[in-house]
C-alpha cells in the first residue's frame, strides 16, 4: 500500500522556487496512521505539540538586503494534517526572495499558511541567532538507559512484546539517544533521542524499554507516528497515572522536528539539543 506522502515533492527532483509559493505546501491526513493506531480523531488518548524548527528562514527587506532567522512552528498533535518536510522546506525556500517589512509581517503569513495546511491553528516565532544561540545546548531530562547491555536482532518493527513492567509505585524520567527510524518514501535515516516521563503503579523494565526503542531501527514511518507508537505502547503497559513521550530528531534540509505527546497538558520547551 502506498504512504499518503507519495505524492508529495519528498524523493523527487523539485524545482527551486525563490518567491512566495504557498502552494508548495503538502498536507498529509494524520487519520491514515490514527486508524493504523486504532485512533479516531474523537478518541487521542495524548494531548501535545509538533515543534518545527527552521535554521535556513530568510527573506528581504525593503531595501533589498537580506535577513537570516530561526523560525519556531508549534503544530498541534490533534491537527486534521501533518505537513510533509520537504513541501515544508520548499515553502520556506520560496521566501528567500520576497520582500517584507519586519519579522511580525512574515510571522503573520507563515502562521495563515501553515495553519491553512495543517487544519489548525499553528503557533509562529521567527527568532534572532542571537536569543536561540543564548539558549545554549540543553539536555534531555532524567537518566541515560543507553549503557544497558541489551541483545537484539530484530529491527524491522517496533516489537512492544518486548516491554516489560513490574508493580510498584514509580515515577521517574529517562532518555535515550539510539531511536532511529526510516522515512517511508525515501528509506533515508532519521536519527532523534527520546524521553519518557511517567508516575504510576508500575515501574518500566529499563533494559526492555531500550531494546524496544532500538527495535524501530529499520521501522518506515514519520517521525510523529513512531512518537505516537511508543506513547501508546507505554500506556498500555504501565496504565499510569501520567505519561509524556516526546523525541528531537536530527534536522534534515535545515528542519527538525520535534513531537510530544502527553496525557496531560504540558508546556514543553523546545530547546534543541546537542545533535541539533
Amino acid at each position: 500500500m502506498h504512504h499518503p506522502a507519495e505524492h508529495s515533492p519528498l524523493g523527487k527532483s523539485s524545482e527551486y522556487v525563490s518567491t512566495y509559493s504557498p502552494e508548495l505546501l503538502f498536507p498529509i491526513s494524520r487519520v491514515t496512521k490514527w486508524n493504523e493506531l486504532g485512533l479516531t480523531a474523537a478518541t487521542l488518548p495524548y494531548q501535545g505539540v509538533d515543534f518545527w524548527n527552521c535554521y535556513e528562514l530568510s527573506w528581504l527587506t525593503p531595501s533589498g538586503k537580506p535577513v537570516v532567522a530561526i523560525g519556531e512552528f508549534a503544530i498541534p498533535a490533534d491537527s486534521p494534517n501533518i505537513i510533509e518536510s520537504k513541501s515544508f522546506k520548499l515553502y520556506l525556500n520560496s521566501l528567500n526572495q520576497s520582500v517584507y517589512t519586519s519579522a511580525a509581517e512574515l510571522e503573520q503569513v507563515l502562521a495563515r499558511d501553515l495553519s491553512g495546511a495543517a487544519g489548525a491553528p499553528v503557533a509562529v516565532r521567527v527568532r534572532s541567532l542571537a536569543e536561540v544561540e543564548a539558549e545554549g545546548v540543553a539536555t534531555s531530562p532524567g537518566i541515560c538507559i543507553d549503557e544497558l547491555d541489551v541483545a537484539i536482532d530484530r529491527y524491522e518493527h517496533p516489537q512492544p512484546e518486548l516491554l516489560r513492567a513490574e508493580n510498584g509505585q514509580a515515577e521517574e524520567a529517562l532518555h535515550s539517544h539510539l531511536l532511529k527510524s526510516n522515512c517511508p518514501v525515501t528509506g533515508q535515516p532519521d536519527w532523534g533521542t527520546v524521553a519518557v516521563e511517567y508516575r504510576g503503579a508500575k515501574r518500566l523494565d529499563h533494559a526492555s524499554f531500550l531494546a524496544y526503542l532500538i527495535s524501530f531501527r529499520q521501522h518506515a514511518d514519520f517521525h510523529e507516528q513512531c512518537v505516537e507508537r511508543i506513547f501508546l505502547d507505554l500506556k498500555r503497559l504501565l496504565e499510569p497515572e501520567l505519561l509524556t513521550v516526546h523525541a528531537r530528531y536530527v534536522r534534515r534540509g535545515g528542519l527538525d522536528i520535534n513531537p510530544y505527546r502527553s496525557t496531560h497538558h504540558v508546556q514543553p520547551d523546545n530547546c534543541r539539543l546537542v545533535r541539533q
